[in-house]
């Protein structure tokens, strides 16, 4: 169920059943050549859809836009300062824990919002301890959880792609878009890769980010991306996270 297109009326019928919500949560930014901006939203919005589908659970809209500054020096990167992403979190969370959601289960797509949204999580709780939460806000909970962080989907990821995988426009992710936009991805699969294995390392602000990794990636070879492994992770994502979810829920 995705909360954007129902009525009210039906999210109130919803809440008589279940006061969980998936959010989606990702990030607008550069993923080289032969990925798109948009990756690290999309990965977790058709994981989310997924579950949503499963398990009849309602899904929130995407909040697309994360802590991505390191991206900004290649074109159509958007980012948020971690005090607006953690301010947004927060303004989601306390929206929905108005209507009587108490267990929210931010499904993520970019590694750069861990901090930020573990941050946003304990601020909400302080509102909580320290007595300033609304008086009609039920107890909250909240739990963050990396698409790509499953042990099925590690399997995948390691047998098909080995060292290849890298750590940015990596080619799990890439392949998981080419799955669920296949006319995109056969649109942009072919740009050329130079090198085919991007370098690996470290590295602080946007220029300094695009100095050392002209194209973008890091460490991953997408070349090695089909629609077809992006297939099998989107069904070992929407399994395992299935189960995560409704342990996330019967936790009390």
């Amino acid at each position: 169920m995705q909360l954007q297109l129902c009525t009210w009326q039906e999210v109130e019928a919803y809440l008589e059943g279940s006061t969980g919500i998936v959010i989606p949560i990702g990030s607008t930014e550069q993923h080289g050549p032969t990925g798109f901006i948009g990756t690290d939203a999309l990965c977790p919005e058709l994981i989310a859809r997924g579950l949503g589908e499963r398990l009849d659970a309602m899904v929130a809209p995407t909040i697309a836009t994360g802590m991505a500054q390191h991206h900004l020096g290649f074109a159509g990167t958007v980012t948020l300062r971690p005090s607006t992403l953690m301010a947004v979190v927060q303004d989601t969370v306390n929206s929905l824990a108005r209507h009587g959601f108490d267990r929210f289960f931010f499904l993520n797509g970019h590694g750069g919002n861990i901090a930020t949204v573990s941050a946003a999580f304990s601020e909400i709780y302080a509102e909580s301890s320290l007595g300033t939460a609304g008086h009609n806000r039920p107890s909250l909970r909240c739990r963050l959880q990396n698409w790509w962080d499953c042990e099925a989907v590690k399997r995948i990821s390691e047998k098909r792609f080995g060292d290849a995988e890298g750590s940015h426009a990596a080619a799990s992710e890439i392949s998981l878009t080419y799955y669920g936009y296949p006319e995109d991805g056969a649109r942009v699969a072919g740009a050329e890769l130079s090198p085919k294995r991007a370098p690996k390392g470290t590295f602080y602000d946007a220029e300094d980010y695009r100095r050392r990794f002209p194209d973008g990636r890091i460490g991953s070879d997408p070349s090695l991306a089909t629609a077809k492994i992006g297939k099998e992770l989107y069904d070992a994502a929407v399994g395992d996270i299935a189960t995560k979810y409704q342990d996330f829920l019967a936790d009390s």
